[in-house]
């Protein structure tokens, strides 16, 4: 069996959820999303991260804005939830716990 493949789809089903949970935070822009994530596991990569982002974005989930650095350097695109995103994140954590607590039901509690 492929572990390493089973994990990915387990990672790439958890993405939005967890990027939309951290977004619901507060603001932020890529390169602070991805180390917020990063802090609980290794679930996006930057190679998924921004894809996801712009998918979310062009959906209504997420709005984003330009801002300059006050200590100069690159300009960085920050990222929040819209209601829409807010409701959708919501909506995904509830189903995340039932999920969560069918599987620990059935995988966790075996003799």
């Amino acid at each position: 069996m492929d572990i390493a493949g089973w994990q990915s789809q387990l990672r790439k089903g958890a993405a939005e959820l967890v990027l939309l949970c951290v977004l619901a935070r507060g603001e932020a822009y890529g390169v602070e999303i991805l180390a917020r994530i990063r802090g609980g596991g290794d679930l996006v990569s930057e190679g998924t991260l921004y894809p996801l982002l712009s998918r979310l974005e062009k959906s209504g989930r997420i709005a984003a804005r330009w801002e300059l650095p006050a200590e100069g350097g690159n300009p960085r695109k920050y990222y929040r939830l819209t209601a829409e995103g807010a409701a959708l994140a919501t909506a995904m954590r509830a189903a995340w716990i039932d999920f969560r607590t069918t599987i620990t039901t059935l995988v966790e509690d075996q003799p």
